[in-house]
């Protein structure tokens, strides 16, 4: 996940600490305890999860100490079915660890709640462990599911404590509610309301495909910052140091010596797998931050940067990224709160980006 290594420590600790027993799990214990067909019941072992999707849930702890296998199930199911979740997708979940410790006892394991931040995770499937992300595929935007991951055992305590890990109490009970999902290829829906021009480039992209962008013939770099709106999005405004997810594309203002003006990146280069990042707060270049930020969710924006508020006006100053004055087509898809840094334990958190991929959009000195 870009740029949040510091920012999710916290909730991702939860699921990977939680998972990290059930390598030694025999695979016939792995148990999905439930059917996806016919509205089958849990399986009665699992806690017993109430309230609203949406809102902190209310776990009841069976009389019973937990059980010695890993146990899952759909608590709720949502009703978008054109939203099913893909193994491959970018999810939004809000994501809850308990810690069951004996029969009919548990508790909220501290700070281990997105609801008490108001922050939800983004979750790319791919990264996570098979046992969390095998429940959640395809299920619509809006389910809830639980899971139960066994006690640690001495060993596995021992090993998490090493690491500098508070080794849980008990049994880790996840719920973790989908708030909504991004899949390759994702775009704004609407149609453009103008395609750009007026002494800026002209964009057009049909569907789920790239953008193209055509460039005026003699035309200028504006000096400013330029935001055009192509199409004007209904959601709520992007606020300064939220996580936004984005498709873009990158192009410079210079053509090359073929008179072209390819693109130097591109999220559809990289399959149309959605971006994220965190905006106006230093994370990506100035021009991003201040085309971005108070923009409607669901907005795709041309953004004309000057040099100055993108990587240096020469190579030298650019340090391998493009020179100039440059262009974006973005397609804002989301925009949400960002969890709280995670407490420094024996030392400083991570700096912001320090385990990330690199990226063309990223701010630099």
């Amino acid at each position: 996940m870009h740029r949040r290594a510091a920012a999710l420590a916290v909730p991702l600790a939860a699921i990977t600490l939680a998972v990290s027993s059930c390598g030694s799990i025999p695979e016939e214990w792995r148990t999905p305890a439930f059917l996806r067909m016919n509205g089958d019941q849990l399986d009665p072992r699992l806690p017993t999860v109430t309230g609203e999707v949406g809102e902190e849930p209310e776990v009841a702890f069976p009389e019973s100490d937990p059980p010695d296998e890993e146990i899952s199930g759909i608590v709720s199911a949502g009703s978008g079915e054109d939203e099913l979740v893909r193994a491959d997708d970018l999810v939004v979940a809000n994501v809850v660890q308990y810690q069951w410790t004996g029969p009919g006892e548990g508790e909220l394991a501290e700070g281990m709640s997105s609801y008490e931040t108001g922050a939800p995770d983004l979750i790319r499937m791919e990264q996570m462990p098979e046992q969390i992300s095998e429940v959640l595929v395809n299920q619509p935007v809006g389910s809830r599911a639980v899971y139960v991951m066994p006690p640690l055992t001495e060993d596995e305590q021992a090993q998490a404590e090493a690491a500098g890990q508070a080794a849980p109490a008990g049994a880790s009970v996840l719920v973790i509610d989908l708030v909504n999902s991004f899949n390759k290829g994702s775009v704004v829906p609407g149609e453009q309301s103008t395609d750009g021009g007026d002494g800026l480039p002209v964009v057009t992209q049909e569907g789920h495909s790239e953008p193209t962008i055509e460039f005026p013939e003699d035309a200028e770099a504006p000096e400013d910052l330029e935001v055009v709106p192509l199409i004007e999005g209904t959601g709520d405004e992007v606020e300064e140091g939220e996580q936004v997810i984005v498709q873009y594309t990158g192009v410079r203002w210079e053509a090359d010596d073929n008179g072209e003006h390819p693109s130097f990146d591109s999220t559809w280069s990289r399959g149309g797998d959605p971006f994220d990042t965190t905006i106006g707060a230093g994370a990506v270049i100035e021009g991003w931050d201040e085309g971005i930020v108070g923009q409607p969710v669901g907005s795709r924006l041309l953004l004309s940067v000057p040099a100055d508020m993108a990587y240096g006006a020469t190579e030298e100053e650019t340090m391998g990224a493009p020179a100039g004055p440059l262009v974006f087509v973005v397609d804002v898809l989301g925009s949400y709160k960002n969890p709280p840094p995670a407490e420094e334990e024996g030392g400083a958190a991570p700096e912001e980006g320090a385990e990330e991929e690199a990226d063309p959009a990223e701010g630099g000195e």
